[in-house]
């Protein structure tokens, strides 16, 4: 594709019909300027290696870790490479991971089916391009408020006090999802509200086949000045099994401990309806309440097929996002109880 003349999708919302950002986008992501979608500058020589060969042999890849991210500041509708006060994150094809060239497109769908079909609070994205036609993935920082001012956040390893000397090397993975919605009781004053959207999260993850969900990928979110805390919106949203073969969970005390004895998971061999619904009932939510948010996901969306067909994806890593998706939305479909509702 000559990025300079072929685009007829919107970069960021992908909605048809545009040559470039559309308004609603650039709203979003560039406080309403009319920011390129080519960016008008390289990136600079003499960058780390990411195509270390060692990445493939780790017991865990990170995949938010492989990938390189570059701080940009918007200064109206420039935007420029920052050593510090970035207002912007920038992450370019990296790592030697397979088909590596569409970590961009992946994550950026990912997070825009995040935020239009299934209405998770998500951090503003889309993507961007080289003038040689090399798309790179580019975030909007909800950490840095208009006037500059930067919020207080801390990841869920910092507030469970994870580290590599408390917990080794895979400090980020040896927790629960329960384990967070615990935290989320300890640390944000709205806690039903939060977990509430940690459990939809959560299910999002594994219905779009996120093995990479790990603790410094949730965080809270402080802005104000009287501690209201808060649970961040939805970052580094990616089908990871689409580059790697994945766990279905990126944690590996799973949604809480010993939930592979679980009817429902003995049963099946993997998570399914009974599953999530169990898992919302023991971070404290109301039974009837965690299978009204489950509704939309065991629900086949038109819309999420519209927007893998509209991404700058290609077409086999389409094909491949569908067929995960429609794997995925069957096992959740599943109920060993049969109540679905």
């Amino acid at each position: 594709m000559n990025v300079l003349n072929d685009i007829t999708v919107c970069p960021g919302t992908l909605q048809p019909g545009f040559s470039s950002y559309s308004p609603k986008c650039r709203k979003l992501l560039f406080d309403g300027e009319k920011v390129s979608h080519v960016l008008p500058f390289s990136l600079p020589a003499g960058l780390p290696d990411t195509n270390d060969p060692l990445l493939a042999n780790k017991l865990r890849i990170s995949i938010s870790g492989v990938q390189e991210k570059y701080s940009l500041r918007q200064e109206g509708k420039h935007l420029k490479l920052a050593a510090g006060g970035g207002t912007h994150i920038l992450k370019p094809i990296s790592g030697n991971l397979s088909i590596a060239d569409q970590l961009p497109a992946n994550e950026h769908l990912t997070m825009q089916i995040a935020a239009q079909v299934y209405k998770l609070s998500t951090a503003a994205n889309g993507l961007i391009f080289f003038a040689d036609g090399a798309p790179a993935y580019i975030t909007k920082r909800f950490d840095v408020l208009a006037n500059g001012k930067h919020c207080l956040k801390e990841d869920f390893a910092t507030l469970a006090g994870a580290t590599t000397q408390t917990a080794g090397t895979d400090y980020k993975y040896k927790y629960s999802y329960a384990g967070i919605a615990m935290l989320i009781d300890q640390y944000i004053p709205a806690a039903i509200q939060a977990k509430e959207q940690l459990f939809k999260m959560v299910v999002f993850n594994y219905l779009f086949s996120n093995g990479d969900a790990h603790l410094k990928n949730f965080a809270r979110l402080d802005c104000t000045a009287n501690g209201q805390a808060m649970l961040a919106p939805a970052y580094d949203l990616i089908n990871t099994s689409l580059h790697i073969n994945d766990s279905d969970l990126a944690l590996t005390d799973g949604l809480y401990d010993k939930d592979y004895e679980y009817p429902s998971y003995k049963s099946y061999g993997y998570y399914a309806y009974d599953d999530f619904v169990e898992f919302g009932t023991r971070t404290g939510l109301l039974p009837q309440r965690v299978r009204r948010m489950l509704l939309p996901y065991i629900t086949r969306q038109q819309k999420v097929l519209t927007l893998i067909s509209n991404s700058y994806l290609t077409p086999d890593a389409k094909s491949l996002y569908l067929v995960q998706y429609e794997e995925r939305l069957t096992r959740l479909q599943q109920s060993f109880s049969g109540i679905l509702q």
